[in-house]
């Protein structure tokens, strides 16, 4: 089978690899898209002999276990790996069913940055009235997150108006340029640049609110200086948040597909190309040049 697979620090290609083949409690997926996250630009960046890309895929079921979707199912599924490839394995309980009203495009969109957003907002507990600082706010998170966060006052930092819009029709009350600019205080912080973003955020918060630090999109350490932070809000908190922190995925993708099949959460294509364009699409994403998600296709859409 044809996969897109590694060929150099950055670098992909397409190439002939071993067919796939479901394992115990695996079902094994022809896949119709998937998505393409920023965080896989990086993970491209270290040689790994033997390992593949791809986290997000949707498609049809053709081979099932015992307690997996029939044969024929339109499904999504989160991966650990090698999902950019016609056929994808994975864990059944990594996977949800996908009714009509969702699109093979639309789904491949949801797992990682959905995921991401539903355990934020999980983590971050009720946020009916509170005042949240989102950085990073333009990728795929930022969207579902703000649109899950109904009843929150969200200043979302973005780079540009034209990168904040669709934020501010998704519910979002401001956008900041730099975080510098946002006007605090802050109940709650999540932060996900890393680097000096990160010590001017936790300046932003109000006594006693929590920081989540979810990501480190600009690629530098953040460094924070104890002595500020001492003497800035007191009893302020930081966490650590990882997204991938439940047992089996399926049970959180079948409510994020629930969402967008009610018409209550909207996956943000902001690219959407044929797989053949992957390499052009990652270079993309580096850049920071696409806004929410980028999806590649391998077949059109079937129902």
């Amino acid at each position: 089978m044809y996969a897109v697979v590694p060929v150099g620090p950055g670098k992909v290609s397409f190439g002939e690899v071993e067919e796939v083949s479901a394992g115990p409690g695996e079902v094994l997926i022809e896949v119709a898209a998937f998505s393409v996250n920023r965080g896989e630009t990086f993970q491209l960046e270290t040689d790994r002999p033997g390992w593949r890309p791809g986290k997000d895929v949707a498609g049809s079921v053709i081979r099932t276990t015992e307690d997996g979707p029939a044969v024929g199912t339109r499904v999504v599924a989160h991966l650990p790996h090698s999902g950019w490839a016609e056929r994808a394995a994975v864990r059944a309980q990594q996977v949800a069913v996908l009714p009509d009203a969702v699109s093979f495009k639309q789904a491949a969109a949801l797992p990682l940055a959905g995921l991401t957003a539903l355990r934020l907002l999980r983590t971050a507990g009720s946020v009916v009235g509170r005042r949240i600082l989102l950085t990073g706010a333009s990728g795929g998170v930022g969207h579902y997150f703000t649109e899950l966060a109904a009843g929150a006052e969200i200043t979302a930092v973005v780079s540009s108006p034209e990168r904040g819009a669709r934020l501010l029709e998704l519910g979002a009350e401001a956008l900041a340029y730099d975080v510098s600019d946002a006007r605090g205080p802050f109940d709650l912080v999540l932060e996900s640049v890393g680097g000096s973003s990160l010590p001017v955020a936790l300046s932003k918060l109000r006594p006693g609110g929590t920081l989540i630090w979810f990501g480190q999109a600009s690629r530098e350490a953040p460094r924070i200086d104890f002595f500020d932070f001492f003497a800035g809000p007191e009893a302020a908190s930081i966490k650590h948040f990882h997204y991938d922190s439940e047992p089996a995925d399926g049970p959180d993708l079948a409510t994020l597909v629930r969402l967008v099949a009610t018409g209550r959460l909207h996956s943000e294509l902001g690219r959407i190309a044929d797989w053949s364009e992957t390499d052009v699409v990652l270079d993309e994403l580096r850049d920071r040049r696409i806004r929410g998600n980028a999806v590649l296709m391998i077949r059109k859409e079937q129902r």
